[in-house]
């Protein structure tokens, strides 16, 4: 028998013919070399290009996003509802630099001790500081209550030194007008010793947005304004008010011969009203002299100046004692008239002395 395989004239077998097709094509391709440089210059030229314009369109989106929300932005800031028109979105708009209340502004210092503080507490702070001296006024009028009666007596025979029974004696029409009267002169006394306090308080609670040189006036201020008012009323008392009701008897007796025999009595209630009220007045009206040295020192007016104008000041002086010291015999407004113009004169006199024009 004879072995097909080993015979040459037997052909193979077409699968056979195929694998070997395919055998001899890999290894001419391995064979081939390979050109790495343009492989992937052939092979990534496109995506690059792809890449970079992707880029591109992403870059021009999100600029065209924020263009757009920054038009939002300023769209949503001039129709807020309140009115307001601004062409800067609100994250750009840049908060205004305000300078701190201890802040140089203008070259002036601003007071060593001033703060911001809500107006609540400012109400708060004042009333505590009235509610103190009404409370030292109130314990004076008190105390002076126990005391009236001697202040009364005494007050009475130094406005009334004659020697009729019936004038160096007050006299009583009202049930009540005693009463009310040691109220008064107890509130008077109550007054005299709440005013210290009152003055400290006020320098107490504007003492934080006062200067140093004005703390510095204020503090001279305040005891030479006690020292006036005191002055005022003891000027009220032993020489106004002597010469005023000494000329009130004489003109109420005038047409009736003396005073003293026909019986002439003063109440109790009216009397002691026209004392306080000129007391009152006239230790107001002795603040005149450093109401104007004040204003020299401060730089407010000059003493060039209110000599100049003299004659307004007195013609002001002198409508002022008409208006609060209502008198038909006219003997007390022109005594309290000429007491002003005396101290405005005195004290421009005094600034000269002293050099200050």
């Amino acid at each position: 028998m004879t072995d097909e395989s080993d015979d040459p004239g037997v052909d193979e077998p077409e699968e056979q013919r195929e694998s070997t097709d395919r055998d001899s094509r890999d290894d001419d391709s391995t064979d081939e070399p390979i050109d790495e440089e343009s492989s992937s210059h052939e092979s990534g030229d496109e995506p690059n290009e792809t890449s970079d314009s992707e880029t591109t369109d992403d870059d021009e989106a999100t600029d065209g996003l924020e263009s757009s929300g920054a038009t939002g932005e300023r769209r949503e800031a001039k129709t807020d509802g309140e009115g307001i028109v601004d062409d800067l979105p609100e994250r750009d708009r840049n908060e205004p630099a305000y300078p701190e209340p201890d802040d140089d502004i203008g070259g002036i210092e601003a007071p060593p001790d001033d703060e911001e503080m809500p107006l609540a507490d400012h109400i708060e702070e004042m009333i505590l500081r009235l509610a103190v001296v009404i409370l030292v006024g109130s314990a004076a009028t008190a105390i002076g209550l126990l005391w009236a009666s001697d202040a009364i007596e005494l007050i009475w025979q130094n406005v009334f030194p004659g020697p009729s029974e019936d004038i160096s004696r007050p006299h009583v029409y009202q049930p009540l007008e005693l009463w009310l009267t040691r109220i008064k002169v107890a509130s008077l006394l109550g007054i005299m010793a709440a005013l210290p306090m009152f003055v400290y308080q006020t320098y107490l609670f504007m003492r934080p947005g006062l200067y140093p040189h004005e703390r510095r006036y204020y503090l001279a201020a305040v005891p030479t304004s006690v020292v006036l008012a005191a002055i005022g009323m003891l000027f009220s008392f032993f020489l106004v008010l002597p010469v005023l009701f000494r000329y009130f008897t004489y003109y109420a007796g005038e047409g009736a011969g003396d005073a003293y025999s026909v019986g002439i009595a003063y109440a109790l209630g009216e009397t002691f009203n026209l004392i306080i009220t000129l007391t009152g007045f006239l230790a107001i009206v002795f603040q005149i002299p450093l109401f104007i040295m004040l204003a020299i020192m401060m730089g407010v007016t000059t003493r060039r100046w209110l000599a100049e104008k003299r004659l307004y000041f007195w013609a002001a002086f002198a409508g002022l004692s008409f208006m609060f010291t209502v008198d038909p015999t006219m003997m007390a407004p022109v005594l309290v008239a000429v007491a002003m113009i005396l101290l405005f004169e005195g004290t421009l006199f005094l600034l000269k002395w002293t050099g200050h024009e």
